[in-house]
């Protein structure tokens, strides 16, 4: 299916970004919406092997990152897998272990294409998080990965291949034995190219891998056991170059173990901000001080322990505005009898840790969650919650666990309609990577996600529910192409407002379709958006009809 492109009028510029949100009333569980895997109806080979051979490894349980982008350019979403490697000799040694490049021919079925692209990582070790974003603005997303040993960039060529331009790019300044785990593209400093946030989570090396064996069980051992590293903060120079500058912005005055990574104006100052879920280590919140500098700000921000002020595993988050008052929140998951953790924006100043008042502490604490994301999976405006799970380890009669779906009631409240989701979305495993996008072009929001040595699933919603819907494909031009960073406000005929933001870093080790999502339950018709982009730039647009992929361009 192609995507149809509404025509809108552009307008003055937009004069305040916070309105009164009018009540918005979700209304029974919707009927009808279930998952159904289409995996199997196409032929590829991939299976996230972290290479579970009996001893276990550190590292092991992190496989399986994920990333929807368009490589192509043909209008249909495409998906990119990371694969892990050999122990203990951390090598690609046979394709078991080869990432995975899959294209969507647009019919339910995908072609794997990774040997043609040039994608499969034959050079690269394990190979954790991937991070999909545009960094020389030419129009083609290009890939990141996050790898132990030496991180990989490839350049997409336009062509349908990539080139790995890794040696000449500046990102190789890391220790070689640091775990990287994620990355996210974002423009800190609005100069319209995409810089680089990359999540380090310890030290590690086979020879110094500790072996855990309680009672002659063998388990992985806690992370505390390793040392703690700072975040990398790179900026993009131009022409394929980049520079590290953790220490001079502020990133490398902490350490911790990192994981997923966020990212929002949490502040409303127009400049982007950066939230890290640490395992083990307390939670980071990097405030956007402008000039390149930032400020660790997640103690003061109340972003940084749990309701005990304790800390925990975390593992995957998102940055969306769950609630619909203007201002972005925090969503991140972790382990069994831990509590996943969302935190309310109150008023750009602080968070609220609101995941006992809205029943989070009730659904989640028999969930080891890995990687979470605001999905409104229904359309009726309300951002639901999805996360991906399964336990660390294989023992235990609830190590396998299936996903879980809250959705969102008014704001106000949250309740598991995972029973209802389906059978394939039910499936027991070690889940791991997940990357939400619309695969079919009907408006409805679809899930990938991988699981331990099994295939991924391919998720697609059903929708059916009669709700409206609209996406917004922005490309800036002042901006990053890509738009990330760039506020969305909605206002729909009936005067519902709905807010959301361009952000493609989402769940963990894993990247979402950059094109901004908007259900609009039963209205009907657009009164306007508003868009402010990274650069300040402004624009309105008017009516607008919904159902459709609104392409819009920066306009100064």
């Amino acid at each position: 299916m192609t995507f149809a492109a509404a025509t809108a009028s552009v307008t003055g510029a937009v004069c305040g970004i916070a309105v009164l949100t009018m009540a918005m009333r979700a209304g029974p569980p919707p009927r009808g919406i279930t998952f159904t895997d289409i995996a199997p109806r196409s032929k590829f080979a991939y299976r996230s092997n972290n290479d579970s051979t009996g001893r276990k490894w550190f590292p092991q349980p992190m496989c399986g990152g994920v990333a929807i982008l368009d490589y192509d350019r043909d209008g249909k979403a495409d998906i990119f897998f990371t694969n892990g490697a050999k122990f203990p000799e951390m090598r690609k040694v046979d394709a078991s272990f080869y990432n995975c490049l899959l294209r969507n021919r647009g019919d339910g079925t995908f072609e794997d294409v990774t040997l043609k692209a040039g994608l499969a990582g034959r050079d690269l070790g394990f190979c954790f998080g991937v991070a999909a974003g545009d960094y020389d603005n030419d129009g083609y997303p290009d890939l990141f990965l996050a790898n132990y040993g030496s991180n990989a960039l490839y350049h997409n060529n336009g062509d349908g291949t990539f080139t790995d331009v890794s040696a000449g790019s500046g990102l190789r300044t890391k220790d070689p034995n640091v775990i990287s785990i994620g990355g996210a593209w974002v423009d800190y400093d609005n100069d319209g190219l995409l810089d680089l946030v990359v999540t380090d989570y310890t030290v590690w090396t086979p020879e110094t891998d500790k072996r855990c064996i309680v009672e002659g069980i063998e388990w992985y051992c806690s992370p505390r056991m390793y040392p703690s590293v700072v975040q990398r903060l790179y900026r993009n120079l131009g022409h394929g170059r980049f520079e590290d500058v953790t220490t001079r912005s502020g990133f490398g005055a902490e350490r911790g173990k990192g994981m997923g990574i966020a990212i929002g104006d949490v502040n409303g100052d127009g400049l982007v901000d950066v939230f890290i879920a640490n395992d083990t280590d307390r939670n980071f919140l990097f405030i956007n001080r402008a000039g390149g500098r930032f400020q660790e700000s997640a103690l003061a921000y109340g972003a940084a322990y749990n309701e005990d002020g304790a800390t925990v595993s975390g593992m995957g988050c998102d940055m969306k505005d769950f609630d619909n008052d203007g201002r972005p929140d925090i969503f991140y998951n972790d382990l069994m009898s831990q509590v996943f953790g969302l935190l309310r924006n109150v008023n750009g100043r602080f968070f609220e840790y609101a995941s006992t008042r809205l029943g989070i502490d009730r659904l989640s604490r028999n969930f080891s969650g890995w990687s979470p994301g605001f999905i409104d999976y229904d359309n009726d405006g309300w951002p639901d919650l999805y996360s991906a799970n399964g336990d660390i380890d294989t023992t235990g009669p609830n190590s396998k666990q299936h996903d879980t779906l809250w959705r969102n009631r008014d704001g106000r409240s949250f309740e598991d309609v995972s029973g209802s989701a389906g059978a394939d979305f039910l499936r027991r495993g070690y889940q791991r990577g997940s990357a939400f996008a619309d695969l079919n072009g009907d408006g409805f929001l679809d899930i990938v996600v991988t699981s331990l040595n099994e295939r991924p699933r391919i998720l697609l919603n059903s929708g059916g529910n009669g709700n409206h819907w609209l996406i917004v494909d922005a490309t800036g031009t002042t901006s990053n192409r890509d738009a990330i960073g760039t506020k969305m406000k909605l206002t729909t005929g009936s005067g519902r407002v709905l807010y959301n933001h361009a952000a493609t870093s989402v769940g963990f080790m894993s990247t979402s379709d950059k094109r901004v999502h908007f259900g609009l339950g039963n209205e009907k018709a657009i009164k306007s958006i508003e868009i402010r982009w990274p650069s300040g730039n402004t624009q309105k647009l008017t009516d607008i009809l919904p159902d459709r992929v609104l392409k819009v361009t920066e306009t100064p």
